[in-house]
């Protein structure tokens, strides 16, 4: 207890030594009791492009000012706008503020595990200060309580790059394929019509693609789909081929409208969530998820362990619902499920 009392003494000692008995020329230093936050003077273009992966983008702050010449340590912060920082997203950190340097790859690869890609989000950015004016036991200004100070946010609306992607244009809704690897194969689910022909875009290069009888060519016809509903789309841009898959999921049961037969109520898919869902009217019965009207893959069992033949799944109040799948596993035949009466 004695050389507790004695460490706490010292450091208290050691504060008021810092800011009321270091004199130079007869000058002391002394903080000021407001110190005056660091703030962003100014903020790059924040409409970020893969192709300007290794540009360097640079933001301007000013430093915080305790009232002497103090060293702190800086970092970038940003939040969805509104959010008053509950959920941070760190960008940079460093000791000169001034100029905040950063190449548009790394302000990416930071945002996006927070915010959507391919899309403007509005974000909230700060400057955080921290000021450590010496070691010590936990005493205010130490180490382990350390003063912190942050500039005004600043609200930027800021388009973050996703994976290399192709975009199809004019299928009938904003869709596209991604290459995961980032080697030129691309692949995702779409929703087509053979009424709708549509063509590929690379928003990077500003190549157009076109094909006919799963033969991609640069600026080459609209490629024809071979049914409508949704499907894989592969394409291959080495190869310069693609192709398509059926992939529509539905609901199949006695509580739908076609009972256990074919066509089933076909679901939704959300490339942005990866889940597929349908509002329904429903009886009370049983229903199950299947694909392509087929029974070869099914799923049934509980709402958060579906499994390929698994039991049917009850419906024991009739109304409108609205049902989320989630498809864990789809070689494998895995998923949970919402089932939700409106």
């Amino acid at each position: 207890m004695m050389k507790k009392k004695l460490y706490t003494l010292l450091a208290i000692i050691g504060l008021i030594a810092f800011f009321t008995g270091c004199e130079k020329d007869g000058e002391r230093i002394v903080m000021l009791e407001n110190p005056v936050a660091p703030s962003i003077v100014s903020m790059p273009d924040m409409t970020l492009i893969r192709s300007q992966a290794n540009d360097t983008i640079e933001f301007i702050g000013t430093p915080v000012n305790p009232g002497f010449t103090a060293s702190a340590s800086y970092s970038l912060e940003a939040c969805a706008a509104g959010t008053n920082f509950a959920n941070v997203t760190h960008i940079w950190q460093g000791t000169d503020v001034t100029s905040i340097k950063i190449t548009i790859g790394e302000v990416n690869g930071a945002l996006k595990r927070d915010f959507p890609a391919d899309q403007v989000s509005e974000i909230d950015f700060r400057i955080k200060a921290v000021l450590v004016v010496d070691a010590g036991t936990g005493a205010p200004g130490t180490s382990t309580d350390p003063f912190a100070y942050f500039s005004n946010p600043v609200t930027a609306d800021v388009t973050v790059y996703g994976l290399p992607r192709l975009d199809l244009l004019n299928s009938g809704k904003e869709q596209k394929v991604e290459s995961a690897l980032g080697d030129g194969v691309y692949t995702g689910i779409v929703k087509l019509d053979p009424a709708s022909p549509f063509t590929l875009s690379d928003p990077d290069s500003g190549t157009q693609y076109g094909g006919t009888a799963g033969v991609l060519s640069v600026a080459g016809p609209a490629i024809v789909p071979p049914a409508e509903g949704y499907h894989v789309f592969d394409v291959s841009v080495p190869d310069l081929t693609y192709s398509f898959e059926a992939r529509m999921i539905g609901l199949v049961g006695s509580a739908t409208p076609n009972e256990w037969d074919s066509p089933d109520q076909k679901m939704d898919y959300d490339q942005s969530s990866g889940t597929w869902s349908i509002t329904i009217d429903l009886v009370v019965g049983e229903i199950k998820f299947r694909l392509n009207d087929g029974w070869a893959w099914n799923l049934g069992g509980t709402t958060d362990n579906l499994v390929h033949n698994g039991d049917n799944l009850q419906i024991s109040v009739a109304g409108n619902y609205t049902i989320t799948l989630n498809i864990t596993d789809f070689e494998g035949e895995r998923a949970t499920c919402t089932i939700v009466q409106n």
